[in-house]
């Protein structure tokens, strides 16, 4: 048996001979990184420049955008180096480097938007006592929470893995993964299993509940409102659940792919399912709110195409 601190690298055993087709993987993946990242810093850069964005609303967008900034380059400049390495190795402390980043995307994009759920659970149910409800410190606080909170919990994850003893080292996966390490520790895992289970227990039930009850308000001001009221509803509310939708989805292949014998499904498909939240959710938010909202739209157009 062998600490982890001993273990000086992870293989990363998902990657697979792909010949001269590696630089054409290389070339999508490189191209969809760029695209995120310049899609996400546009959106921020116009958030922050125009004042008439300076809503909770836009606000709350802006923390998303840079926390899938964040994930995104948690995996791509690694994934980018792999993908042309015949070696598929990882240092220990990179590997739980990545762990923290990705973890802690995975938490605070969930955390965010269900801070998003309640602002436009205020807009649409409170709207004349929004300004009030919604105040800037009140923003400042529930975007802090929804990454110190994470953050702290991930750090104490990655404290309790980095202290098993490991029988291998051998990552069935693309990138590094938290529950692959802990499947090869020799050592006692109760407290990890039970910390992890407090935890997701905590921040799913938590979190689910921030957004199930929001909407179901939403739902009853929507059946006994106006019409207007309901297309406002259908409007502001469409693109946060879409993301929302998107986001579980991927989650879900996530946990299955690690938690589920997934033998019988192509490594190829596998490799994508399992990587979508990280790779779809961060382009997927950008397109969806810069289509969706119409100030976002004009802003966009007038910085793209110089537009008046």
């Amino acid at each position: 048996m062998v600490n982890s601190t001993q273990i000086s690298y992870f293989t990363l055993s998902a990657y697979f001979d792909i010949g001269i087709s590696r630089y054409l993987f290389f070339m999508i993946v490189m191209l969809l990184y760029i695209l995120i990242v310049c899609a996400n810093l546009l959106l921020i850069v116009i958030i922050c420049m125009n004042r008439s964005l300076h809503e909770p609303m836009y606000i709350f967008l802006c923390s998303l955008f840079v926390i899938e900034l964040f994930g995104s380059t948690g995996l791509f400049p690694m994934l980018l180096i792999q993908i042309l390495s015949d070696i598929h190795t990882v240092s220990t402390s990179f590997c739980f480097l990545q762990i923290f980043c990705l973890y802690s995307y995975a938490n605070i994009e969930f955390t965010n938007l269900a801070v998003m759920s309640y602002d436009r659970y205020l807009a649409i149910c409170y709207p004349l006592q929004y300004n009030t409800r919604m105040t800037s410190n009140k923003v400042a606080i529930l975007i802090a929470l929804s990454w110190l909170f994470p953050f702290l919990a991930i750090v104490v994850v990655i404290s309790l893995s980095a202290s098993l003893q490991l029988c291998g080292n051998l990552i069935n996966k693309v990138y590094c993964d938290n529950y692959s390490i802990i499947k090869l520790a020799c050592s006692d895992t109760t407290v990890i299993n039970i910390y992890g289970i407090v935890y997701t227990f905590t921040i799913v039930l938590g979190v689910v509940i921030l957004i199930l009850y929001p909407y179901v308000k939403i739902l009853k001001v929507c059946f006994s409102g106006s019409k207007q009221t309901r297309q406002k509803a259908v409007r502001t509310c469409t693109p946060h659940l879409a993301s929302l939708l998107n986001f579980s989805f991927g989650c879900f292949f996530e946990v299955a792919q690690g938690r589920f014998n997934m033998n019988s499904v192509p490594n190829m498909l596998r490799i994508f399912l399992s990587s979508y939240f990280i790779t779809c959710q961060p382009l997927f938010n950008p397109v969806l709110y810069g289509l969706q909202m119409t100030k976002i739209r004009g802003l966009y157009k007038n910085i793209v195409f110089g537009k008046r």
